[in-house]
């Protein structure tokens, strides 16, 4: 399919709106980390405390999209986009002039609340619009969410090192939120044609409780891995490497400009490899990369490899795993929201529990804490190739 040429059908208008709020939504996302220090002295808050913004932020994600996951089955699709991208630019705006700590919870909060329904909203209403064909664009998707993501700690960096402030870039964030609430607000939202459609890949007999359970854990370590890093490596580049703020603002950027590219070589890789190896190779590489760090904790360059390599390598492995289940048993819509409840679950915990120990132990907390969760999410995966080994035994 080719993603270019479909752009001169209806639905181009709306395709675009989407890929726009994605932008938005990966700089939203990807803004904490990078301003983490800043929003510490800004409140007066030492690093344990200012940690709970992670879980606070996924918290609020955890309630957006748990309550939109009803309410676009019901309601017009587009306003509650709208609603969610107002509600994220609104945060962004009083984010860096909140001087109480306990108010910027709240902020960060809403501005979860706000994300969780706007990547519930994109997921679901790409599907609707574009059905069966919908694979290249839900990849195209996920990339400029990494676009976003990787936009960020630039804007962070660029708009630190000539204000020495953050102001400017949450600011700019905010009105970066302008493309995509207008393509939403004058385009109809598409409408579910899919109830009832079956896939004769997923018609395969549904999850046992062990096999489940294993899945929302393998989601669990890998988001909380994924989160941790992107969300702590600034500070320890600055702690750890003793790199200037621009620097590790680069870093950070590194990180997301490799996931965004990793993203977007899994699009073709694909095609070619089974879920199965994909993972294989993503979870060793990301392992491998860490490994880079543990070695050399205090050497930028290890830090600008380990970073790369990590982001580049994480990338692909959530959707590859959601392709590897759903190839291989019913996935329903029920089943889906344990995977997410899982993978949010994650964000929250350990970017939290690392933030309770950065100061006390020190910055190499960091990467220890990311290396046993990717180590534990590949014997979790392990352990699911081996149940669904069993499972195709049992039916042949």
């Amino acid at each position: 399919m080719n993603l270019i040429s479909s752009f001169g059908n209806p639905a181009r208008q709306i395709t675009i709106a989407y890929f726009a709020a994605f932008i938005t939504l990966g700089m939203t996302s990807a803004s904490l980390g990078p301003t983490l220090d800043a929003l510490s002295i800004q409140t007066f808050a030492g690093l344990e405390k200012i940690s709970w913004l992670f879980p606070i932020r996924s918290f609020g994600y955890l309630l957006g999209a748990v309550l939109a996951g009803r309410l676009y089955d019901r309601l017009q699709g587009h306003r509650l986009m709208a609603l969610a991208l107002v509600l994220m630019a609104g945060t962004m705006i009083l984010i860096p002039t909140l001087p109480f700590f306990a108010v910027l919870m709240a902020a960060l909060l809403a501005a979860g609340l706000g994300e969780g329904m706007l990547d519930v909203g994109g997921n679901t209403l790409i599907v609707w619009l574009h059905g069966k064909r919908v694979g290249p664009y839900m990849n195209a998707l996920h990339f400029f969410f990494g676009f976003g993501a990787l936009l960020a700690p630039l804007i962070v960096g660029q708009v630190v090192l000539r204000t020495e402030s953050i102001t400017w870039a949450y600011w700019l964030i905010a009105i970066a939120t302008i493309p995509a609430l207008t393509g939403v607000l004058i385009t109809r939202s598409p409408v579910n044609n899919t109830a009832g459609s079956e896939n004769g890949k997923n018609s395969a007999a549904p999850p046992g409780q062990a096999l489940l359970i294993l899945l929302v854990l393998f989601f669990f370590f890998y988001v909380a891995a994924e989160i941790s890093f992107g969300g702590w490596v600034y500070l320890y580049a600055v702690k750890a490497a003793k790199t200037p703020a621009a620097t590790a603002a680069y870093i950070t950027s590194g990180f997301w400009g490799a996931f965004t590219f990793g993203r977007l070589v899994g699009i073709p890789l694909s095609a070619k490899l089974t879920p199965a190896r994909i993972l294989q190779i993503d979870l060793a590489g990301a392992l491998l990369s860490l490994g880079l760090i543990l070695t050399w904790p205090f050497e930028t360059w290890a830090l600008w490899a380990g970073s790369l390599g990590f982001g580049f390598f994480i990338a692909s492995i959530f959707p590859t795993m959601i392709t590897y289940a759903g190839t291989r048993m019913t996935v329903t819509g029920r089943i889906t929201g344990y995977f997410f409840f899982g993978a949010t679950i994650g964000g929250m915990v350990l970017p939290w529990g690392i933030g309770q120990f950065f100061e006390k132990i020190g910055p190499p907390v960091m990467t220890w804490s990311i290396a046993g969760a990717v180590f534990l999410a590949i014997i979790t995966g392990i352990s699911i190739a081996l149940l669904f080994k069993n499972r195709q035994a049992l039916h042949t």
